[in-house]
């Protein structure tokens, strides 16, 4: 496979052009490391003087469900803590009774639980952090456990609170001292950021209260409304520590001490697990739009503009970084620009 980098560059810089987003990083890499990289555009329309620079920080938004949820899950696996296809009532006692209960994690890792398809948990559960997660483990489920793939924040949020329960931490606690300090990701961490990472930070929406685009702070408002920290949204990564994260996923021998998670994990998580059920899904992971699942080229993206695809039949990884939020959320334009990004890399 041939990659042509140049046209990466232009295509990129078409999308800076067409004001699909102020700037970009990307790279793409096999577990070597990366063969190719850039930047282009602006960190803000409103300074055009600062350009976009190879380790500008990025609000990941749902790369936080791969990041620090995917991953943790991955290691409560692999230490035998968390049973996949056990009902959650079985070893979780704030859910026993309730209708999720009767869930399990792999139905939550594949989107097909039946949780509420409510993400946002503004105005329904109040503003108390114990209010909002009894009302978040204790609702009603919106369909049968099995029966659909229907993507939802919900399911990320709920394994979020499950990795709290069974390791006794916080999530940004256990994806710290499990995943990214292992692994030698220490620009990653959740928000809000210190002054000085929040000045390198990529500005995204605009933020009604007080007029301002948001930079350093979460854009989602779950993630917000939780001080930052949630499964659903939250954290903030660089280009380098996605690289890292990425190769180790390629070849574990790369990471400079071992994360939770393993080549096992990897393997189940980036395999169809949703049978004839459709969309498939593998574990939070999906196959890339216009791949067949079998080249298994998997993708995650998050909603601010980020995304990182990996395929281990090909042996090759690619990040795409931008903050087209500070524009708008339409995700067409911002969709076309993925697409062919995929295209130039793994096709």
């Amino acid at each position: 496979m041939t990659v042509s980098a140049d046209r990466i560059k232009q295509l990129v810089a078409d999308g800076v052009r067409d004001q699909v987003y102020p700037g970009a990083v990307w790279a793409i890499g096999d577990a070597a490391g990366m063969t190719a990289r850039g930047t282009t555009g602006v960190l803000d329309p409103a300074e055009p003087d600062v350009p976009m620079q190879p380790d500008t920080v990025f609000d990941v938004a749902s790369l936080t469900k791969i990041l620090a949820v995917w991953s943790s899950i991955g290691a409560l696996f692999e230490d035998g803590s968390l049973p996949l296809d056990e009902p959650l009532e079985g070893f979780w006692t704030e859910v026993a009774g309730h209708p999720l209960g009767q869930v399990t994690a792999r139905h939550l890792l594949t989107h097909t639980a039946g949780v509420p398809l409510r993400a946002q948990l503004k105005n329904l559960y109040g503003t108390d952090p114990a209010t909002i997660r009894a009302g978040v483990l204790h609702e009603a489920l919106h369909r049968p456990p099995g029966e659909a793939v229907e993507y939802t924040d919900r399911a990320a949020l709920i394994l979020g609170y499950l990795t709290e329960h069974l390791s006794g931490q916080s999530l940004d606690q256990l994806a710290r001292t499990r995943i990214w300090q292992p692994l030698g990701m220490t620009h990653t961490r959740f928000g809000p950021l210190p002054t000085e990472l929040a000045a390198r930070c990529a500005p995204t929406e605009l933020d009604e209260d007080t007029g301002r685009h948001l930079k350093g702070t979460a854009h989602d408002f779950s993630a917000r409304l939780l001080g930052g920290v949630c499964g659903i949204a939250g954290t903030f990564s660089v280009l380098d520590d996605l690289a890292r994260f990425l190769r180790y996923m390629l070849d574990p021998t790369t990471a400079p001490a071992a994360p939770g998670f393993g080549p096992n994990w990897v393997e189940e998580s980036l395999t169809v697990q949703t049978g004839t059920l459709e969309p498939v899904r593998g574990l939070f992971w999906h196959p890339a739009p216009g791949t067949n699942p079998a080249e298994r080229t998997y993708v995650h993206y998050g909603f601010t503009g980020t995304g990182m695809w990996i395929s281990p039949k090909q042996g090759t990884w690619a990040v795409l970084l931008t903050n087209k939020l500070y524009y708008t959320r339409d995700r067409q334009p911002l969709t076309e620009t993925r697409n062919r990004f995929r295209e130039l890399v793994f096709s």
